[in-house]
């Protein structure tokens, strides 16, 4: 098996689509929500069993099967009811991965949130995009050009992308919200950061859009930017840099669209000023420089079709996806796989060799041993084991 099928086996293979009911919605943040459920063993369970509320009857013999020390922590349906009642009130919609609304650009990519709250215009999620971010101190030069890149792409029609930010985020909204722009916010879809944006945050929900894969009434610490930022760019075709310093959190966002294999553009600045350290950075990395918003247009208007053509077919394969019976295996293939692994991310191409199981038992094993808490699982198909 090669790396390429191990992947399209246990990371990336399509989810079935389907419209979901209030019922169905809640077992699905239920299984969200429940322990050791990430993004990649969501996916897993749902192709598994065909929808949520077969998964979570399953989870509890699944754990054990996988060697889980203590029964695992479903999330009950009162949490559930309750999470969905606060964004319901806050105007907020939970849009999972198996509902046609979801990013159809993001669905098809390894491991994309397994919701979304959106609040405001949800069509523009599945409208061309392109990412605009930056310095949270940018020079007046960045700002003036950071607005032109925005007002002209937006009027060309793509949605334009950004964090919210102070700075370059903050230019690239005002910018665009009166042709379209979604905001991605780190916290809750009711958290307001930074505070003095607030009548942005609100003009944001009303005319474009804002979405967040976090719970209302969540505070976002500084760990949960960067998951903010993989969004940034999973959702759009491409992102502009805009002045960033050398060890600036816009960085992430380039090295997220690099691995989602989204375009990377980046605005060169003076050597100078700090400010331009990392954009120059990035050119130098391999990043198309941009001087104008044409250059942008130029690398997309052949990209933008093909992406939109490629989340079609990953759509229409996803409505022909069937549930597929468990493997029947025991303690010795799990533990031939846990044998195999270490603290080291694995592909799982190496796991199905290295312990001569056929890829069915490899999947189910992966399967149990993570819901079990022994194992970690990443996108692109790599396993690493939890060490005591």
């Amino acid at each position: 098996m090669s790396k390429s099928d191990a992947q399209t086996l246990f990371a990336a293979a399509p989810l079935p689509i389907a419209t979901l009911d209030r019922a169905e919605r809640l077992a699905c943040l239920r299984l969200i929500r429940s322990e050791n459920v990430g993004a990649v063993t969501f996916r897993a369970l749902i192709n598994q069993f065909g929808g949520a509320a077969r998964a979570l009857d399953a989870l509890p013999d699944l754990a054990r099967r996988g060697g889980g020390r203590r029964p695992i922590v479903i999330c009950t349906q009162a949490a559930a009811e309750a999470e969905l009642a606060a964004a319901e009130r806050l105007g907020a919609t939970p849009v999972f991965t198996i509902e046609p609304g979801y990013p159809a650009v993001f669905a098809a990519t390894d491991a994309p949130p397994p919701m979304l709250y959106v609040k405001g215009n949800s069509a523009l999620l599945n409208t061309p995009s392109i990412a605009i971010v930056g310095s949270r101190q940018c020079s007046a030069a960045g700002a003036k050009l950071a607005g032109q890149f925005a007002t002209r792409l937006s009027e060309a029609g793509y949605v334009i992308v950004s964090g919210l930010a102070r700075g370059i985020d903050r230019v690239a909204h005002e910018a665009s919200i009166a042709r379209g722009t979604v905001a991605v916010i780190a916290g809750g879809i009711d958290s307001i950061y930074p505070p003095e944006h607030a009548d942005l945050f609100q003009r944001i929900a009303t005319e474009g859009c804002l979405i967040t894969e976090r719970p209302p009434g969540f505070t976002a610490r500084e760990k949960d930017f960067p998951r903010r930022n993989r969004i940034i760019a999973g959702i759009a075709l491409g992102v502009v840099i805009v002045e960033a310093a050398a060890r600036s959190g816009t960085l992430v966002t380039a090295r997220y669209a690099n691995e989602l294999g989204r375009e990377v553009f980046a605005v060169p600045g003076h050597p100078l000023d700090s400010r331009a350290e990392g954009t120059n950075g990035l050119i130098k990395s391999g990043a198309t420089m941009v001087t104008t918003p044409e250059d942008v247009l130029e690398v997309l208007a052949p990209i933008a079709g093909l992406r939109t053509l490629a989340a079609s077919a990953y759509r229409a394969e996803a409505a022909a996806v069937v549930t597929r019976a468990l493997a029947d295996i025991g303690e010795d293939e799990c533990n031939a796989v846990l044998a195999v692994l270490g603290p080291a991310p694995t592909d799982l191409d190496a796991v199905q060799r290295a312990t001569g199981l056929s890829i069915r038992e490899v999947q189910v094993a992966v399967l149990e041993l993570s819901l079990a808490g022994r194992i970690t699982r990443s996108g692109s198909g790599l396993v690493a084991r939890v060490m005591d």
